[in-house]
Parts: C-alpha cells; sequence; structure tokens
C-alpha cells in the first residue's frame, strides 16, 4: 500500500515588522523606482521579458513579501522518499501573452499607479498592499 503524499507549503520571510520597516523606509519609493523602470521596459518592446519579470517581483520590493512555495513530499515505485517543488498552476501561457497584449499593459499601469497613490494615506496602506500583491495577475495573469 502507497501512502499519500504530503503536501507541504513554506512561507519564509522575514516578519511583519521588518517588512513594515522595510516599507516605510525603503519599498514605497523602491516601488515607484520598480514602477517608472519596468514601463520603460515595456515600451522598449526588446526589454518586454524584464519589464514582466520586474512587475512579478513588485510585492517583494514593496514588503519583503517572499513567494510561497509548495512541495510535495512522497515515495515513488522502489519506496525511494521523493520531493517535487510545485508553483500554483498558471494559465496557458497564450492566453497569458493575449491578455497582456490587449488589456494588461494598460490596465496594471492604471492599477499600480492608482496603489502607488493610494499607499500613502492610512486607510488606503492596507488596500494598496492587496492591490500590489495582486498587479502580476493583473498585468499577466500570473498567479503569484
Amino acid at each position: 500500500m502507497q501512502a499519500q503524499p504530503s503536501v507541504i507549503v513554506l512561507k519564509s520571510g522575514p516578519n511583519i515588522l521588518v517588512r513594515f520597516v522595510w516599507w516605510l523606509l525603503i519599498g514605497w519609493w523602491a516601488s515607484g523606482f520598480v514602477i517608472a523602470l519596468a514601463w520603460v521596459c515595456l515600451a522598449l518592446v526588446v526589454t518586454i521579458p524584464a519589464g514582466i519579470w520586474l512587475i512579478n517581483h513588485l510585492p517583494s520590493v514593496l514588503t519583503l513579501r517572499p513567494r510561497t512555495q509548495t512541495w510535495t513530499l512522497g515515495q515513488d515505485a522502489e519506496g525511494r522518499i521523493v520531493t517535487a517543488r510545485h508553483g500554483r498552476p498558471q494559465v496557458f501561457w497564450l492566453w497569458r501573452g493575449l491578455w497582456f497584449v490587449v488589456v494588461g499593459w494598460w490596465a496594471s499601469a492604471l492599477w499600480m499607479a492608482a496603489a502607488w497613490l493610494v499607499q500613502f494615506t492610512v486607510v488606503g496602506l492596507p488596500i494598496a498592499m492587496l492591490m500590489f500583491n495582486r498587479t502580476p495577475f493583473v498585468a499577466n495573469l500570473y498567479r503569484y
């Protein structure tokens, strides 16, 4: 009888206080720089992959938010212990590309500009953090 594989979700990274201090001292202005740099990369067309990479890593720049990693621990047919790293299921790459060309490039610009401005209000700070964390999805349907 083969045992069911175990799923381990790893969320490492600094605690919430360190992440808030990072945002207070560095994250708010660094995120503005990354947003501007990402859009320069997108405008130059040849550097679109770099722009998308920057957008996908915006939550880490803003608050040091680490990517969640999921590991599966199980056994193979010979009984050896094996591990496999899994990401979140992603939308088919062709649909992601079409979304970016038709909607993502302009929608994410408006989304990030609104989030960057909202973060400076006490009430809007949590909303801005949520918006920045969803930016990769708005831009190219990337599930963070």
